[in-house]
């Protein structure tokens, strides 16, 4: 009889296609590469050298798993600032993704059903799968946007929880106050764990970025500082909400990821004190350069934030063969089917040089033709 090795929970999903996507960069000469969603600019100085005397110091060991009170109490004093709940605990987690595996473990029971909205991060669905959960996906298509009608519609009795993502990966969408505000009442309404994934929340173009934790003192928030400060491989994100999921969130992490980075952490004490914003203008800069340029080509919902763009494939094309006609011409971009059940629109991430974008938006005019 032959041994079975792999668990069977591992055989449920695929490998990321946008791992995929970042092998075949790997062998290309001069890609275009418009599918990384990590941003083009350096980690800021201030943030390096803090890290650089960290490490230098003798700051290289385990941290307590709820993190530094350096950089945890920092974050503390901000959140009750922000909120003023007094149920509302932050944490310090390896990386938001870290987060998002601790919330999943320490939250939903096999067989429970998890809310997603379609397009999703494509970490989303596999996630709630490991944990033995059931996604049960709302569509947002044409435009993306939150519609709590078909998200009560979805409500069953083995419903736990919805997770949301605003700025949206992999469409950038923003959601209104309003559309916060309705799903955070009906979260509330139906006593469901609302999980709101915030890791873009700096990169909001068109308005102030609004949570659904205003309106729902029971909201999880996934945060952290990759993207708004360049600290992709540096492991860094953080949680708060109330103080029992939380504490049941560190409790799983001394068995999982036992800490975030020390070194990473008093960085991140820093990190909290630059001002992005003069970042932030310029990618709404490469935001409004790029729908320029796609402009007359493609139909594309105008996103609000992130950085990125999710196009239609032209004409009654698939989205996955869409891409693989721009990868023969060097441009790499990620089919929409990875992040949807749908095959009919592309990814773009316009945090690349302008030469890069400029060349990007020259290929994909050619092929709209």
């Amino acid at each position: 009889m032959t041994q079975k090795w792999i668990a069977d929970r591992s055989d449920s999903f695929d490998s990321s296609g946008i791992r995929k996507v970042f092998d075949l960069a790997a062998k290309l000469e001069n890609p275009i590469n418009l599918s990384i969603g990590q941003p083009d600019f350096p980690v800021p100085e201030e943030v390096q050298q803090s890290a650089i005397e960290a490490i230098t110091s003798g700051k290289n060991g385990y941290t307590p798993t709820q993190g530094m009170p350096v950089l945890r109490e920092k974050l503390q004093a901000e959140v009750d600032e922000m909120y003023g709940h007094d149920d509302r605990e932050v944490f310090v987690t390896s990386g938001t993704s870290g987060g998002l595996v601790l919330a999943l473990m320490a939250l939903v029971n096999p067989g429970e059903e998890v809310i997603v909205f379609d397009p999703y991060f494509v970490m989303y669905e596999p996630l709630v799968k490991m944990v033995g959960g059931k996604c049960v996906l709302i569509d947002t298509y044409p435009d993306f946007r939150i519609d709590v009608a078909k998200v009560e519609a979805a409500i069953t009795p083995n419903t736990k929880m919805i997770m949301a993502n605003s700025p949206a990966n992999p469409t950038g969408s923003v959601a209104s106050a309003e559309d916060q505000r309705q799903l955070a009442e009906l979260a509330a309404r139906h006593n469901l764990v609302l999980v709101s994934d915030e890791i873009y929340r700096h990169f909001c173009y068109d308005g102030p970025f609004s949570s659904p934790a205003e309106f729902n003192e029971q909201t999880l928030v996934l945060d952290g500082f990759s993207k708004s400060h360049a600290m992709t491989g540096w492991r860094l994100g953080f949680a708060h909400g109330p103080r029992e999921i939380i504490q049941t969130m560190a409790k799983l992490q001394q068995y999982t990821f036992v800490c975030a980075p020390q070194p990473a952490q008093w960085a991140g004490a820093v990190a909290m004190d630059v001002d992005v914003s003069p970042l932030m203008a310029d990618y709404r800069r490469k935001r409004d350069m790029l729908l320029a340029g796609l402009e007359g080509h493609y139909e594309v919902t105008k996103p609000g934030g992130a950085f990125y763009a999710f196009p239609k494939a032209p004409g009654d094309e698939s989205g996955s063969d869409f891409v693989a006609r721009a990868i023969d011409r060097g441009l790499l971009i990620i089919p929409g089917n990875i992040f949807s059940r749908r095959d009919t629109h592309f990814r773009i991430s316009y945090a690349a040089e302008d030469s890069v974008i400029e060349r990007g938006i020259e290929v994909l005019q050619e092929l709209a033709k």
